[in-house]
C-alpha cells in the first residue's frame, strides 16, 4: 500500500504493508491518500514529484501533489477505502 501523509508543508509518499502500524510511527497531521500499489508504485510516485523533494520520502506540498493525493481520496475517507481493499483481499483468500 502506498500512502500521502502531510505534516506542515510536506508531504511524505510511503508503502507499507501494515498501514496502521507504520502511520502510527510518523509525525503526520493528516492522512491525504492511500493508493493500492508495491514498492515499484512508491519508486514511480517518487520519481513523477521528484522535482518537489525535499529529502528521504518527504516532497514540498506542491499543488500538483495535493491535487494527485486529492484525486486518490475521492469523496471518502482513506481508511474506509483501505478496509474495503483489505475485506475484498481477505475474501479472495478465504474464497
Amino acid at each position: 500500500m502506498v500512502y500521502y501523509l502531510r505534516w506542515r508543508d510536506r508531504i511524505k509518499i510511503g508503502t507499507t504493508a501494515n498501514p496502521r502500524q507504520r502511520l502510527a510511527a510518523i509525525t503526520h497531521e493528516e492522512l491525504l491518500a492511500f493508493e493500492r500499489g508495491d514498492r515499484a508504485l512508491e519508486h514511480d510516485r517518487h520519481d513523477e514529484f521528484a522535482p518537489l523533494r525535499l529529502g528521504g520520502e518527504w516532497f514540498a506540498a506542491d499543488d500538483a501533489l495535493v491535487a494527485h493525493a486529492a484525486r486518490l481520496r475521492g469523496d471518502g475517507d482513506p481508511w474506509d477505502r483501505y478496509v474495503r481493499w483489505f475485506a475484498t483481499e481477505l475474501a479472495a483468500i478465504t474464497g
